[in-house]
């Protein structure tokens, strides 16, 4: 039998533009202003009825302020709040212009990726049951009682009528949306794709990871010697993504890898294997070589056992050179919006040279190699690696890169 060959690389697809809200503001010149000045947005929890629980969470400002326009008041909920604002910066709305005037609105896909999806308006309505066991008038929207809340809205929002698919594969969700967009896109389904994720703090995320045992008290501090669990956040992002042309100068989406360990609910494989082979398989796809990738935006969520198996993972594939670092404590996980959240950060890195290392942690772990870096550093780069790994072993890495 003749040995196995890797197939040959797909052609990388042109980012047209991207964009993130996270709890340091609206849009990338707020993230990037952020991540520079190494200033957090995670501040100590107020967000659920006292007494709440004692985190530090990365809560975006304004939403209870900002409702949905009157004409989509049927989806209005925090979650597609959110997403509504994250649509609006950073050239999205003429990106997603350019696009109908390009092709027709049955060749442009959605797909977004969310862990909880609008829960929150589920659980405010079961806390609101009349006398008759019945939702409040005013939550009485089947719409936003599915995991599809997400995908409708934004398709109504859109009026693109391309395949229309929500993702929810836990943390890994809305990185999983580039490889979804591309296999769409390359197998000649859609022409372009806006992708996305969002997802917002709820009762169910913040006192379901507590019941885990995963939720730290303090600013979460990523491969740090003594970290002791994640800070949660919410946040949105998006991305308009179209076959490259000839002569572009967008950046790219060169190469995705998916994994599933199966090995345990909401542990990773010991060993990092299916981590490892996400990362390994983005690399084969682009035909790039792991000494080529200048900057790995880690999934780093600051508990013990899931940033040793990454370190290690990664240690065993990239040279010492590589720059990695998590932007969590800057943002807090973000879950199914971190897939979408740090692609954006590793995208500004391939534009502005800004390399984020790790917010909060100062004592770096043994157990992890050179590679893991605390501090920011500031240079060009020509390949940017994100990674998110989600629980039951679902594992992504994205690898973007500069232009042609």
């Amino acid at each position: 039998m003749s040995p196995a060959t890797n197939p040959p690389p797909l052609p990388p697809l042109a980012i047209r533009a991207f964009s993130a809200t996270t709890a340091l503001g609206r849009g990338c010149d707020a993230q990037l202003d952020a991540l520079r000045a190494r200033r957090s947005g995670l501040r100590p929890n107020d967000f659920e009825a006292a007494p709440p629980l004692a985190t530090w969470i990365g809560r975006v400002d304004g939403l209870e302020d900002a409702p949905l326009p009157s004409r989509w008041a049927e989806w209005e909920c925090r979650n597609n709040r959110l997403a509504w604002l994250s649509l609006q910066q950073d050239g999205l709305p003429e990106a997603l212009a350019m696009l109908r005037a390009r092709h027709r609105p049955s060749r442009v896909a959605i797909v977004v990726g969310t862990s909880t999806s609008s829960i929150g308006a589920t659980e405010e309505a079961y806390a609101g049951l009349d006398a008759d066991g019945a939702f409040p008038p005013a939550l009485r929207r089947p719409q936003v009682h599915t995991p599809h809340s997400l995908g409708g809205f934004v398709q109504a929002a859109t009026q693109f009528r391309g395949p229309c698919v929500t993702v929810a594969t836990a943390c890994s969700s809305s990185a999983k949306v580039f490889a979804q967009a591309a296999r769409l896109i390359h197998a000649g389904i859609a022409d372009a794709a806006l992708v996305g994720g969002v997802d917002t703090l709820c009762g169910s995320v913040l006192f379901g990871f507590a019941s885990l045992g995963l939720v730290s008290g303090s600013p979460c501090r990523p491969f740090d010697a003594a970290r002791d669990g994640l800070s949660l956040g919410e946040a949105g992002g998006f991305a308009v993504l179209e076959r490259a042309r000839p002569g572009d100068d967008a950046l790219r989406l060169c190469g995705y890898g998916e994994s599933s360990d199966a090995y345990h609910m909401s542990s990773p494989h010991p060993e990092g294997l299916g981590a490892r082979l996400a990362m390994q398989r983005a690399l084969d796809g682009a035909g790039v070589a792991p000494a080529k990738v200048g900057y790995l935006n880690l999934h780093g969520t600051a508990t013990p056992a899931n940033d040793a198996v990454e370190a290690r993972a990664v240690a065993a594939l990239f040279p010492a050179s590589l720059h990695a670092g998590s932007t969590k404590g800057w943002t807090g996980h973000t879950l199914g919006a971190a897939g979408i959240v740090e692609s954006v950060f590793a995208l500004l890195a391939l534009r502005d040279g800004l390399l984020p290392g790790t917010l909060n942690s100062s004592e770096p772990d043994p157990a992890c190699g050179p590679q893991v870096r605390f501090g920011n550093a500031e240079r060009p780069v020509r390949y940017a690696m994100n990674n998110s790994f989600g629980f039951g072993g679902n594992n992504c890495s994205l690898l973007f890169g500069a232009a042609a």
